[in-house]
């Protein structure tokens, strides 16, 4: 029997229905984190007694720097699901660049933008 080379088409079916899946949620949780970014001095401190309004303005700055560490993590994140797409249609997802064997469904159901199996993930060596 041999090894299986590629995912089939009803397996990479799957995947991109769990992709997109999880597309749609991190694209409405990038835009809830922009609004934020956009929205953020809505709630200014310039009512507020002088003695509070610096450390106030030093909470809001770090707030928003979190934010934007944030949403550019999200829109990373969002980079790797489409690039999985890509990688479906081109019927090459799930084979581990490493390695060039398949990538067990697990991780891929845990990681679907994952391209490494977990050794060359991990550093271990093969075999």
């Amino acid at each position: 029997m041999t090894e299986k080379t590629r995912y089939s088409d009803e397996e990479l079916q799957e995947f991109k229905e769990l992709i997109l899946a999880k597309l749609e949620k991190a694209r409405a949780e990038y835009e809830n984190l922009c609004a934020g970014l956009r929205n953020g001095y809505g709630n200014d401190v310039a009512d507020t007694s002088p003695t509070f309004k610096v450390l106030e303005e030093g909470a809001s700055t770090l707030g928003r720097e979190e934010n934007a560490r944030l949403a550019e993590r999200q829109r990373n994140f969002i980079n790797h699901l489409n690039a999985a797409l890509v990688r479906i249609d081109n019927k090459t997802y799930g084979i581990c660049r490493a390695t060039g064997k398949l990538i067990p469904k697990e991780r891929l159901r845990a990681v679907p933008h994952a391209t490494l199996s977990i050794d060359p993930k991990t550093g271990k060596k093969q075999g």
